[in-house]
């Protein structure tokens, strides 16, 4: 089966549109459909030389795939801007054609006619500029798939690190995280890492929240309050887990070598070593959720956005392990 990949081309004055336009030249495994304004992709095209040819996926939807994805074309969906938009120039006025993006990848992977889902970067900002609620792809795809946890799961390579907690203002993480917590991210991270990664009874690193893990109390007591009893449960359910482990220690080669993933419990435990071992190839999963979505490990670039020097490299993996996902599914 080839899957067919709904690809949201994102934050129309950021990098989005150009990176979705760069995956035209590559050889891909999968059936792309690019959502965003056909002429915006028309003008960022010419704009930087890439000489895609876009094709209008309304005269292929109501078909299977029936052949992957040409080099040199863009499949495209079209979804008209709100207002003309310009290269690092972003405008609050889009932001409900961001969401609207995201909303038509949504309802058509959930009633089948997608197989997976690729996000290219929002502006949380932005968005929250034109008085819409927003904190995240993460906790949106939680809400409108009506899920009751999403968790958010970074890759690269063989390191994979999954959040606690996601898009939290750094004082505010010890207050959320709690045993139940922790034990229901920690059971969605097992299954999944299970069904969709063949990983059969993962091992799971619970990262410590304070320096030392606490340092026995010393440090901060969440580690003997929260993060110790949420492992001895995960444990007695028949997890693979084993902390809380300093953070800082974590990661150091010969330690990850003992794990299939490690849990960490916020944003920026987990996302710089991501992003220093591999900003290329890094890969935001989103687990918990009745459908695949995958998206790159980078924000907007405003300051890039037009220039044609964005490295579309993790979007392309980004899409590739979208497609090997649906394709095991």
């Amino acid at each position: 089966m080839i899957a067919r990949i709904a690809l949201t081309s994102g934050e129309p004055a950021g990098i989005g549109p150009e990176l979705c336009l760069s995956l035209a030249a590559e050889e891909l495994p999968c059936e792309l459909v690019c959502l965003g304004d056909r002429t915006l992709l028309e003008e960022r095209s010419r704009a930087l030389g890439l000489g895609v040819r876009l094709r209008d996926y309304a005269q292929v939807e109501q078909r299977r795939p029936t052949a992957a994805h040409r080099r040199g074309e863009l499949l495209t969906a079209h979804l008209p801007l709100a207002t003309a938009s310009f290269p690092g120039r972003a405008d609050a006025a889009n932001s409900r054609y961001v969401l609207a993006l995201l909303d038509r990848a949504i309802e058509g992977t959930l009633a089948g006619e997608f197989d997976a889902l690729v996000t290219a970067p929002v502006h949380k900002g932005v968005i929250n500029d034109a008085g819409i609620a927003f904190t995240g792809h993460t906790e949106y795809l939680q809400e409108r798939t009506h899920s009751e946890r999403a968790v958010m799961l970074l890759t690269s390579g063989a390191l994979r690190v999954a959040l606690a907690t996601t898009h939290l203002p750094l004082r505010a993480v010890s207050d959320a995280i709690s045993v139940e917590l922790l034990c229901e991210v920690a059971a969605i991270l097992a299954r999944e890492l299970a069904t969709r990664f063949a990983l059969p009874a993962p091992r799971i690193a619970v990262c410590g929240l304070n320096p030392h893990a606490g340092e026995g109390g010393h440090l901060g007591d969440e580690e003997q309050r929260i993060i110790g009893p949420a492992v001895a449960q995960m444990r007695a359910a028949g997890i693979r887990a084993s902390g809380p482990l300093p953070a800082d220690t974590v990661f150091v080669p010969q330690v990850l070598a003992r794990f299939d993933a490690v849990l960490a419990m916020y944003h920026d435990q987990a996302l710089p070593v991501i992003k220093h071992a591999g900003f290329e190839s890094a890969v935001n999963v989103t687990l918990g959720l009745p459908l695949i979505r995958t998206s790159p490990d980078h924000g907007t670039a405003f300051d890039l956005a037009g220039t044609g020097r964005a490295d579309p490299s993790s979007l392309i993996a980004a899409v590739r392990l979208a497609s090997s996902l649906a394709a095991q599914r």
